[in-house]
């Protein structure tokens, strides 16, 4: 399966389903009154934190999610039906930003949590909710309201308790096959790992889950190599291994290493460099070895760092560490979540933001309204029937507007254009 961690979709909420115009034509009752039934909600666009659902594959490939429209309101006063939720499965550690304005939306970190992304749609009031003493025969209702649309940008960032960072090459592949039921790549070249590999190690009754997250190189807080696709996932683990070439097969100082890989995790999030570390030194087995350990480990304990020497190949090592790193987790109280426990939780997701109130001269003794809400006062059915212009003038009214249209400079028969609909100033 392949591994997208990063992608963009548009999501369209569902429209509100109009308000009805109709009146009771029932037998022995001549004169029915208004009976319209309200339309139905449009659905929302939710998003929803899967334990299944392991990469955002299947949104990088259809991008485009519209819920279902809220159904129109009838006669007799029956309620048109609601849209059907439109639920969009995302992996745990999804988080959730506004394309547009970049703002953080949602965290979702916890399985079963929620977030509606695109609110549908109110329905539209039938002509039976506009009754009063004095219009007891309404010819118009409401339209349904748009539903809300955006565009997300989605990241993944893996939830794993112990991150395997360090330079391409220095055996964090074999260290997970070795301690955990993970099979990943393994070559002898750089960038082998491509994506990171996920591995629950178990130690007696009590496991974690470790990622081995692709090589970082100098420059990675800039995206080179592969950047940001690796810093991302580091962010919400609770440990670091830091993997260390100790025989320097390729040349590299182990010290510059270690010195250089720090480096880029301060300059892309200065939290990621103060997380707990452990350095691993791999590949004792090798020659030259033992000597540079014995220069470097004076170096990580002046820094405060435990070491520890092993042999990923051979399994050289590899206990004392696994069982170091167990106490370390429970002592952190691991960040990662049973998939079996569901959360009933929803973020909640501010509205989005409506256009402010504008009011523009177009030409001598014309001018034009907009904004949102103005808009809204105007969706109404037989816009241009007087009784329905009446509703949307006192609606102005209400609102004040139709008074700061007049404090603009609007004068006495001059024409206000509200959406599609025409009113004359008095």
């Amino acid at each position: 399966m392949q591994f997208i961690d990063e992608t963009t979709i548009y999501v369209k909420a569902g429209d509100g389903g109009n308000g009805c115009v109709a009146f009771r034509r029932e037998k022995f009752v001549p004169r029915g009154g208004p009976a319209g039934g309200d339309g139905g909600r449009g659905g929302h666009v939710i998003l929803l934190a899967d334990p299944t659902v392991r990469t955002l594959v299947d949104l990088h490939l259809q991008r485009t999610y519209k819920a279902q429209n809220g159904q129109n309101g009838q006669g007799s006063k029956k309620h048109g039906a609601d849209g059907k939720d439109l639920i969009i499965r995302v992996p745990i550690g999804t988080t959730v930003y506004d394309a547009e304005t970049g703002k953080l939306l949602a965290d979702l970190v916890k399985p079963g949590q929620k977030v509606i992304v695109a609110r549908g749609g109110r329905g539209g009031r039938g002509n039976a909710a506009f009754t009063t003493p004095t219009r007891q025969t309404p010819v118009f209702a409401e339209l349904g309201e748009p539903g809300e649309e955006r565009n997300l940008r989605l990241e993944l960032k893996l939830l794993a308790d112990v991150g395997i960072i360090g330079y391409p090459n220095v055996g964090k592949s074999t260290l997970i096959s070795k301690i955990s039921a993970a099979r990943p790549k393994i070559a002898d070249y750089p960038f082998t790992t491509l994506v990171p590999n996920l591995g629950t190690v178990k130690v007696g009754n009590f496991s974690f889950i470790v990622a081995d997250l692709p090589g970082l190189i100098e420059g990675a807080h800039k995206g080179i190599g592969l950047g940001h696709q690796f810093l991302r996932h580091a962010e919400r683990t609770a440990l670091l291994l830091h993997m260390i070439d100790i025989a320097a097969v390729e040349g590299r100082d182990p010290i510059r290493d270690f010195e250089v890989i720090n480096n880029e995790l301060r300059l892309y999030n200065p939290e990621l460099a103060k997380k707990p570390q452990i350095v691993v030194a791999n590949k004792i087995d090798l020659p030259n070895a033992d000597r540079n350990l014995e220069r470097c480990l004076p170096y990580w304990r002046e820094k405060g760092f435990e070491a520890f020497a092993i042999s990923a190949l051979t399994g050289e090592g590899l206990e004392p560490l696994v069982y170091r790193v167990a106490d370390l987790v429970k002592a952190m109280q691991a960040t990662h979540v049973n998939n079996d426990e569901w959360a009933n939780e929803e973020i909640i997701v501010p509205l989005m933001p409506k256009p402010p109130l504008t009011i523009e001269k177009v030409e001598e003794g014309t001018w034009l309204i907009r904004g949102d809400d103005v808009e809204k006062l105007a969706r109404l059915i037989n816009p241009n029937h007087p009784q329905t212009l009446a509703e949307i003038k006192d609606r102005l009214v209400r609102k004040g507007i139709w008074k700061a249209i007049r404090k603009v400079g609007a004068k006495t028969g001059d024409k206000i254009l509200v959406s599609n609909v025409e009113l004359v100033m008095d």
